[in-house]
């Protein structure tokens, strides 16, 4: 396990930063209960402004053939959705459509990784795409749609 530390960001209490280890300055949030417990899931900003998430391929990852399950990738790629839109996403949102395609398989021990970029963004809705990567291999492309929820009464006021 990861030693985390809380940001220095006060509206974000959910963002955790390594303090060591492979991922030592990335970035992960805690706040998913689901993502937490299949990933770690990690992501940071580049020089040029764009984000890299990450992980390394554990056992756990795995399917019954030996290789990373297409629910992990999915469920990293979803991941990486709401951190490659950190730029443009200032609120709660929530993935309303998400489009794959799975090209090939990765192993325990594999370093995977994923960029992508935002098609467009609007109002309420988030267009983006992106592709995992292992090394030089091409291991899934994805598109998804985010929504902006905006928070209820009760919630801004809790």
């Amino acid at each position: 396990m990861h030693e985390l530390t809380k940001a220095t960001t006060p509206r974000r209490p959910d963002l955790h930063i390594a303090t060591e280890g492979e991922f030592e300055g990335w970035r992960t949030w805690i706040r998913d209960s689901f993502e937490s417990h299949v990933g770690p899931f990690w992501h940071r900003i580049e020089p040029d402004g764009g984000v890299r998430c990450a992980f390394r391929v554990e056992k756990k990852h795995l399917n019954g053939s030996g290789n990373v399950h297409g629910g992990c990738y999915m469920a990293f790629a979803d991941y990486s959705l709401f951190a490659i839109a950190t730029h443009v996403l200032d609120s709660r949102a929530v993935t309303t459509n998400f489009a794959c395609e799975f090209l090939d398989a990765a192993r325990e021990g594999e370093l995977i990784e994923c960029t992508g970029e935002v098609s467009r963004a609007g109002g309420s809705l988030i267009f983006l795409r992106g592709k995992m990567m292992s090394g030089t291999r091409q291991l899934f492309t994805f598109s998804g749609t985010i929504k902006r929820v905006k928070r209820k009464a009760t919630e801004a006021t809790a």
